[in-house]
């Protein structure tokens, strides 16, 4: 369990925030209730761009936008979670088999949590909730994880104990975005909402993902962390993320394998002439950036560990051109005329001219783009960005050491 201090820089704001939320709560759902809080952080890619699902690494980190949520255990055999903005349905916990009806909604996650909880002989029950989320959907910080790790937190600490680790609940979210949701999603997103801080992680073995903290701060480095919502949504993207893990899947294939990461790149390159055959060039490109991109994320965690900044930026930059060109994710083929990730990324380049970094930010063809920028030029970008993308839309973020967790209010 976690206190405000080590949550947040500004206790006072953020205690006012749960009050409200707790006041909410006990509009909707009565007093007396006893609740526990629960906070989970959204997550901003740093590099590894669509390599977490060929089993690859990628380097991620936890930021200090949140769900928080005051929940509480109801003898209802339902999840009756109310969301700021939205309404869900109570998720009845009778039959938890995946229901086409719940593809692409909340219920859906929520029913998927439940299922994991259960397959795996962990305890589940009916539980009220409020959230409310800083982490806005569309907004590359992965709003889906942040709320896939927040509710499997209710579970964890209500019926749970707690005993399951950040790793575990990062695989139920997958598990749900994957069989319920309907979107092929990798592991990343949930790893990094769920266990927090600077990490690079290895997905090479299933069910053992290896993390490694990497010690560097950004704070005194020059440099602030900026993502800019282009206000383009991801609906209807979901054929594209599907297609980049079947193209890189059926380069594998060729070699008899399943993932990227366990075919030789010096056979690759030997092969494609074959491979154009076989996949088509997209997916001979695609598989180069992610040979590129896999091993640029060792690079990357070197450089930072050595406080190495400009190495680290210009690689940066390097995944950002390679997932513009080889992985072809700044804009959806099916409606090229509407290219925000791509506008933004040139205006960035316009803005920073050869100083700092930018790159598309998570999943692509819609969305945010992620920025380094200087300490000299701040004020400059996000008025220029705001300014072509509207008011709010630049949000400079800091990293949050913790992950998913109850939170003390107390304390």
């Amino acid at each position: 369990m976690n206190n405000l201090q080590t949550l947040y820089a500004d206790t006072a704001s953020a205690k006012k925030r749960y009050i409200k939320a707790l006041n909410k709560f006990e509009a909707l759902f009565g007093k007396n209730r006893s609740p526990i809080f629960i906070s989970a952080p959204g997550r901003t890619e740093i590099g590894g761009n669509h390599t977490d699902h060929q089993r690859g690494s990628v380097l991620a980190a936890a930021v200090d936008l949140d769900i928080i949520c005051v929940v509480a255990s109801s003898p209802k055999a339902e999840l009756n979670i109310i969301s700021e903005g939205y309404k869900t349905s109570p998720v009845t916990l009778d039959n938890l088999d995946p229901r086409p009806a719940e593809v692409g909604t909340a219920a859906g996650l929520i029913r998927g949590v439940a299922e994991w909880f259960k397959l795996n002989g962990f305890k589940i029950g009916g539980i009220d909730a409020y959230t409310d989320s800083q982490v806005i959907g569309g907004s590359g910080l992965s709003s889906s994880a942040s709320f896939e790790v927040a509710v499997g937190n209710m579970l964890n600490y209500l019926y749970n104990n707690g005993k399951i680790s950040p790793q575990q609940i990062a695989l139920m979210g997958q598990y749900a975005e994957n069989t319920h949701f309907g979107k092929p999603s990798g592991l990343m997103d949930q790893m990094a909402s769920s266990v927090g801080g600077f990490v690079k992680m290895n997905f090479s073995e299933p069910g053992n993902t290896i993390i490694e903290p990497v010690k560097f701060s950004l704070t005194g480095s020059g440099y602030n962390l900026c993502i800019i919502n282009t206000k383009s949504s991801h609906e209807g993207l979901t054929d594209d993320y599907a297609q980049i893990t079947y193209e890189m899947s059926e380069i594998a294939q060729y070699y008899g394998k399943c993932y990227l990461s366990e075919v030789d790149e010096h056979d690759f390159y030997a092969d494609i002439p074959e491979l154009r055959v076989k996949a088509g060039d997209r997916a001979v490109l695609r598989a180069m950036h992610f040979f590129d991109e896999d091993s640029r994320v060792h690079k990357q965690a070197a450089a930072l560990e050595k406080g190495d900044v400009e190495t680290f930026l210009r690689l940066v930059n390097e995944s950002g051109d390679s997932s513009y060109q080889l992985l072809q994710n700044v804009f959806s083929p099916s409606s090229p005329t509407i290219q925000g990730i791509s506008l933004a990324i040139t205006l960035s380049k316009r803005i920073l001219k050869g100083t700092g970094a930018c790159r598309v930010h998570g999943g692509g063809f819609a969305g945010t783009i992620q920025a380094f920028v200087p300490d000299s030029l701040l004020e400059q970008y996000c008025t220029e960005m705001e300014y072509i993308f509207g008011a709010g839309t630049c949000s400079v973020l800091n990293i949050r050491q913790i992950g998913g967790t109850q939170v003390n209010l107390h304390e």
